[in-house]
């Protein structure tokens, strides 16, 4: 049986887009791959719409910005702002489906679809589906972390028909963090349990417990975070001054 070809999709603020954000595709590509049941033939990163109203959330112009500086050097991460272009916040099982109907409607040779469409509509699918002429189907899988998984559990958070959409209809590739156990919190949920086989663990044996949050803190205090960032992301936040981002102190004392 040929492997099943799939695009791996993250959802999130991205204030601002960490290295680990993008080790992330990183280790679910290797894995899905090592694994032989599928092949990933692109990556797709979705930052949330303003109206998402985090705490320090700044704007969806600057956040795609440094998304499209930290993706100059990956060839096959893309980035979509089909949600910060809409009118509002979008759920994240809407913006699923969004894309895979999309990504359908062109696998399909759709011409209506292709005609309409505007060029920003379509960035985040790869050039080598666009151009061939193979129209084997392709899913899109919520790629996560962990946390993104024991989410599902907070009351009042996500709709349980949500939940059951997002995981029985696309699936979820979840890299684990230290402290973690994905696989006893699918066992004790009735809806990750009734999906199980449509959830790929990943665990990361180099734990790299970066958060955008923890980089923003380092930035007021003018701490460095090279090597956390692209550089070219860093050197964007100093020059536009977000983040209250205060410039390291850099002399050498002898």
């Amino acid at each position: 049986m040929a492997p099943t070809r799939v695009i791996l999709m993250s959802c999130g603020s991205y204030n601002p887009s960490t290295n680990m954000h993008l080790r992330m595709f990183e280790i679910a590509r290797d894995h899905l791959h090592r694994m032989g049941t599928h092949v990933v033939v692109g990556g797709v990163i979705s930052p949330v719409h303003d109206a998402y109203a985090k705490k320090e959330l700044v704007s969806a112009t600057q956040r795609c910005a440094m998304l499209r500086l930290a993706l100059q050097n990956s060839d096959w991460i893309r980035l979509s702002t089909w949600e910060t272009r809409q009118n509002c916040w979008t759920k994240t099982r809407m913006s699923l489906q969004h894309h895979q109907n999309l990504l359908n409607s062109m696998l399909s040779n759709s011409n209506d679809i292709k005609h309409h469409l505007q060029m920003e509509d379509t960035d985040w699918i790869p050039e080598n589906v666009k151009n061939s002429s193979d129209n084997t189907p392709i899913q899109i899988k919520l790629l996560c972390g962990a946390d993104l998984l024991e989410s599902f559990g907070i009351c009042g958070l996500w709709l349980e028909e949500d939940i059951d959409a997002i995981v029985g209809e696309h699936g979820l590739v979840v890299i684990t963090r230290e402290g973690s156990n994905p696989n006893k919190f699918i066992y004790d949920s009735d809806i990750l349990s009734k999906h199980m086989n449509n959830i790929c663990i990943v665990t990361e044996w180099i734990p790299n417990e970066v958060s955008s949050s923890r980089i923003r803190r380092a930035l007021k205090r003018g701490e460095s975070v090279r090597y956390l960032l692209q550089d070219s992301v860093i050197d964007y936040i100093y020059k536009h001054e977000i983040y209250d981002a205060r410039m390291p102190d850099t002399t050498i004392c002898i």
